[in-house]
C-alpha cells in the first residue's frame, strides 16, 4: 500500500508540474471531476486508468515508476515563503539557479564575483532549505527531485516574468544560436491539450539535454533560456475590427 500511495503522489506531482487539471483527467477517463478527486484521495486506480492519465503527461507507467524511485526523499518544491526568501536576494537566486544547473563551487567562484566566505554562506542557506547538501571541501550535492520546479505564479516565477517582459525580447533573434517562432491559429480544446502535451515533452527534452551536458567544461556551454507559452490571445490592434457578438 505504501508503494501505491507513493506512486499516486508522484502522479499528482507530475500532473501539477505539467499543468494538467483534474477536469482534463476526468475528460480523458470519461468520469466526473468529483470521481477523479475521490480516486486520488483513496488512491484507487486501475492499470488502464493509470496508463490513460500518464498519456496525458506524455509518459508511460514505467516512466512514472522511475520518477517515484528517483523522488524518494527528494525535494519537489519549496513553499511560497521559502521561494520569497530566495527571490528577495538576487545573489541567493543566482546561486540557486546555478546549482540547479549543476555548477560547482569552483565554477561559481570563477565566473561570478563572490568571495569564498560569501558563497559558502549562500550555499549554507540553500542547504537549510534542503535544496542541496553542502559537503566537505565545498562540494555540492543536489537534493531536489527530477520534477522539482518553482511554484506556478510563485515569487520566483514572478521575478523571472518581470525580467522576461523587460529583457528577453530586446533582441532581433537573428543569431545562429537564437530562435523565435511565432504561431497563430485556431485550435479545438482537444487540439489545444494535445499541443500542450507536446510543449511539455519539449520541456522535458530540454531538461534531459541540460542534465547530459552538466559534466562538460563551463567554457564549452552558454546559458540558454527557453520560453514556451500558449494562451488565448488576440492582437490588440485588431480589436477595433472585431464585430460585437450578442
Amino acid at each position: 500500500m505504501a508503494q501505491v500511495s507513493a506512486l499516486v503522489e508522484t502522479l499528482k506531482a507530475t500532473l501539477k508540474a505539467a499543468g494538467i487539471k483534474y477536469t482534463q483527467v476526468a475528460a480523458a477517463l470519461q468520469l466526473s471531476e468529483s470521481s477523479i478527486k475521490r480516486k486520488f484521495s483513496r488512491k484507487e486506480f486501475s492499470l488502464g486508468e493509470l496508463d490513460q492519465i500518464c498519456a496525458l503527461a506524455g509518459l508511460q507507467i514505467s516512466d512514472l515508476v522511475r520518477r517515484m524511485e528517483e523522488n524518494r526523499g527528494r525535494l519537489q518544491a519549496l513553499s511560497s515563503e521559502q521561494e520569497q526568501q530566495i527571490a528577495d536576494d538576487p545573489g541567493l537566486l543566482l546561486v540557486a539557479v546555478s546549482v540547479l544547473n549543476r555548477w560547482s563551487f569552483e565554477q561559481l567562484l570563477d565566473f561570478y564575483q563572490f568571495q569564498p566566505t560569501e558563497l559558502v554562506q549562500l550555499l549554507a542557506r540553500l542547504d537549510r532549505l534542503k535544496m542541496i547538501e553542502l559537503l566537505p571541501g565545498n562540494r555540492i550535492k543536489l537534493l531536489v527531485a527530477p520534477n522539482f520546479g518553482w511554484l506556478p505564479n510563485g515569487p520566483i516565477e514572478q521575478t523571472f516574468l518581470q525580467g522576461i517582459q523587460r529583457d528577453f525580447f530586446s533582441t532581433r533573434f537573428d543569431r545562429d544560436d537564437h530562435k523565435l517562432i511565432v504561431l497563430n491559429g485556431m485550435l479545438s480544446p482537444a487540439s489545444n491539450r494535445e499541443f500542450q502535451r507536446k510543449l511539455e515533452r519539449v520541456a522535458r527534452e530540454f531538461d534531459q539535454l541540460n542534465a547530459e551536458d552538466a559534466g562538460l567544461p563551463l567554457e564549452s556551454k552558454d546559458g540558454c533560456t527557453v520560453l514556451l507559452a500558449l494562451r488565448d490571445w488576440h492582437y490588440q490592434s485588431f480589436a477595433s475590427f472585431r464585430r460585437e457578438r450578442a
